[in-house]
């Protein structure tokens, strides 16, 4: 029926979003709802006139007046509801929480920065992950690839299966991208003699861009896909279908950021072979969205140029590393694939100025326009990351992605891999 004659109030924020918003933007004065639209006045004329309803008035009217009858209490005792939670969030995130979460097993790491939840088929994994995210802080689930189909992952499987698409690679060494057959890049993986060679001689650093990604991943991959969003950690806020997950559930007259998910695929072990690592395979960057990143695979790389297995664990080995990630190093079971540097949102602004400052230094020129963070155009090695927290006070958290790791960060934290 026409908007104007549907008189049925939502239940849910979508529902209200939606038959409120939706029908004020056709242009009916009365949304159709059973209160009285809240109207401007205007006498410019000399005379009272009445404007569009605002949206958000409308909406917190029809909540107030519809939803809590001033006859009737409400039927949510909002104190009841939190009677439970941590009186003091930051108390509980700083102190030790066993008592209130004693069946999730966790750990902190990066001076409590970090959340670790130890155990991914844990069903009480929101409850603390809800805490810690309130605070915008990066999490990390370990164990995902024990539910995922391994096969699929593997370098020779994606080869065989898509080595004929046309793809973006990047060379990390001189920025320089090609569009060329993926079956290069995926037979290069862990064979180093099938690897691209740059004009000094040097093998390349190779980074698939984004390939595939969104639409492309689902309709390209369908098994790989839905491996991945029957593995994803803390479902209830990273499946598409989570009743938390936010994103998934907006009206769709909103525009949403691209959820992806993408596949992300370079050669590591020639970046711990750099002197005093500076070269990264990602920039330091901010994602305008909530991302979670987990390492399906990891290859060990076998020719000459390269790192071995013990040579790579020794370079980790070297950098700022909290005790409990320095235990799973010596793990057997535990194989590291990726060196992550995190940092909190609010540094955001310090971090541009002292990139800005470097680059002034090294005689880079420095244009109004361009922000180095947005431009991804650093790699912030040790000495870099040192000097960062002598002159700004900015330390850096290092958090080491091991196979089936998750890593869930909040909107605008900065990081580089």
């Amino acid at each position: 029926p026409p908007a104007s004659q549907n008189n049925e109030q939502g239940s849910t924020l979508r529902d209200l979003l939606t038959t409120t918003a939706g029908k004020l933007r056709l242009g009916s004065t009365d949304a159709g709802i059973a209160f009285a639209p809240v109207y401007s006045t205007g006498t410019a004329s000399g005379k009272s006139g009445r404007t569009m309803p605002n949206i958000l008035d409308d909406i917190i009217a029809s909540v107030v007046e519809n939803k809590i009858p001033p006859n009737r209490a409400p039927k949510i005792n909002v104190k009841s509801e939190i009677k439970d939670e941590p009186k003091d969030d930051r108390k509980c995130i700083q102190d030790d929480c066993s008592k209130l979460y004693s069946d999730i097993q966790y750990s902190w790491i990066c001076d409590k920065h970090v959340l670790w939840l130890r155990d991914h088929k844990n069903n009480n994994n929101w409850k603390l992950f809800k805490e810690c995210w309130k605070q915008g802080r990066p999490v990390l689930v370990s164990g995902m690839h024990k539910k995922m189909n391994f096969s699929l992952w593997k370098a020779e499987s994606i080869s065989v299966d898509f080595g004929n698409q046309q793809a973006d690679i990047l060379n990390c060494k001189d920025s320089i991208i090609s569009n060329t057959n993926v079956k290069e890049f995926w037979d290069g993986f862990e064979d180093v003699s099938k690897r691209q060679k740059i004009k000094n001689g040097e093998t390349a650093l190779l980074k698939l861009k984004d390939w595939p990604s969104g639409e492309d991943f689902k309709a390209m991959m369908p098994a790989r896909y839905e491996d991945l969003l029957k593995s994803l950690p803390l479902p209830e806020y990273c499946s598409p279908e989570g009743k938390l997950n936010l994103a998934s559930h907006l009206p769709g007259f909103f525009v949403r950021p691209d959820l992806g998910p993408r596949l992300c695929s370079a050669y590591g072990e020639c970046v711990a072979a750099t002197k005093d690592h500076d070269i990264g395979t990602t920039n330091l960057h901010i994602e305008v969205s909530d991302v979670v990143n987990i390492l399906v695979y990891v290859g060990i790389a076998k020719g000459n140029g390269v790192l071995s297995k013990s040579g790579v664990l020794k370079k980790f080995e070297e950098e700022d590393l909290d005790d409990l990630l320095r235990k799973r190093l010596k793990d057997s079971s535990e194989l590291p694939g990726a060196l992550w540097h995190i940092y909190a949102g609010k540094d955001a602004d310090k971090i541009r100025e002292f990139l800005q400052k470097i680059a002034k230094e090294q005689g880079l020129e420095v244009l109004p326009e361009h922000d180095p963070i947005r431009d991804q155009s650093w790699y912030v090695n040790k000495k870099l990351r040192q000097r960062l927290l002598e002159e700004y006070g900015v330390k850096t958290c290092t958090v080491i992605q091991f196979l089936g790791d998750a890593i869930i960060l909040p909107a605008g934290a900065l990081h580089q891999v």
